[in-house]
C-alpha cells in the first residue's frame, strides 16, 4: 500500500483551519491552566488545613479519571445541571481544568524543592510572605520545574485530539473528517501523526531554548 498525500493537499486550507484552533485552544488552556495549578499550589502550601484537604481531593479527582470522561461529563452531563456549553467553550474549560490539576502537583513539588535556608535567609531581613513568595521562591521554583511544565505542555498537545469527541473543529477531527470522505483514512491519519509530531518537537526545542537561557541567568545572578 502506498501513501498518497495528493488529496490530503487540496484539503490543507480545511486542515490549516483546524491546526489553527488546535493550536491556540492548547496555548490558551496551557497558560490558564498553568495560572489556575500555581494558585491551587499556592493555596495548598499557605492556605488553612481545610481548603488544602478540599484541593487535593480535586486534584486528586481529576488526575485519577481520563481526560475523556471528563470532557464527557461537562459536555454532555452539564445540561442536567443546568450548564449548556459550546463545543469550542467546553473543550477550553475541560482541557483548563484537567491541566491545572497536572501543574498544580508540579508546582507543589517546586514549592518544596526550594531550599528551605533560602526562605529563612528571606525572613531574616525582614522579606515579608508575600515578597518571599515573589521574589525567593517563584524565580527559584521556575527553574526547578521548568523541564516538567513542558512535558505536560508536550502533554496537553496530545490531548486536544480528544477535543474531536466533542465536535471541537480542531485538527483530528477536521483531518479524520477529510479521510473519511477521501476513503484515505491511513493516509489521514499518518498525516495526522506527522502534524502532531512536528508540533511536540517544537515545543520541546522551545522549552529546551527557555531552560538554557534561565540556566544563563541563574549562573549570572548566583
Amino acid at each position: 500500500m502506498t501513501l498518497d498525500f495528493g488529496l490530503m493537499l487540496d484539503k490543507m486550507p480545511e486542515i490549516l483551519s483546524g491546526l489553527w484552533v488546535t493550536l491556540w485552544m492548547w496555548v490558551v488552556s496551557t497558560i490558564l491552566g498553568a495560572a489556575l495549578g500555581f494558585l491551587v499550589a499556592t493555596a495548598r502550601r499557605y492556605g488553612p488545613a481545610a481548603v488544602n484537604w478540599f484541593l487535593k481531593l480535586c486534584v486528586e479527582i481529576l488526575r485519577g479519571t481520563p481526560f475523556l470522561v471528563q470532557l464527557f461529563l461537562l459536555y454532555f452531563g452539564g445540561p442536567f445541571v443546568g450548564l449548556r456549553l459550546e463545543p469550542v467553550p467546553a473543550g477550553l474549560i475541560g482541557l483548563t481544568i484537567y491541566a491545572s490539576a497536572y501543574f498544580s502537583e508540579i508546582f507543589r513539588a517546586g514549592f518544596q524543592a526550594v531550599p528551605r535556608g533560602h526562605v529563612e535567609a528571606a525572613e531574616c531581613v525582614g522579606l515579608s510572605r508575600t515578597q518571599i513568595l515573589r521574589r525567593i521562591i517563584a524565580p527559584e521554583m521556575t527553574m526547578l520545574v521548568l523541564p516538567q511544565c513542558v512535558n505536560m505542555a508536550i502533554i496537553l498537545i496530545k490531548e486536544t485530539a480528544i477535543l474531536s469527541i466533542i465536535t471541537v473543529p480542531e485538527m483530528t477531527m477536521v483531518i479524520g473528517a477529510i479521510g473519511s470522505q477521501q476513503y484515505a483514512f491511513v493516509d489521514a491519519m499518518f498525516l495526522l501523526a506527522i502534524f502532531y509530531w512536528v508540533l511536540v518537537e517544537i515545543c520541546g526545542f522551545l522549552g529546551r531554548l527557555a531552560e538554557a537561557r534561565l540556566s544563563k541567568f541563574r549562573f549570572a545572578v548566583s
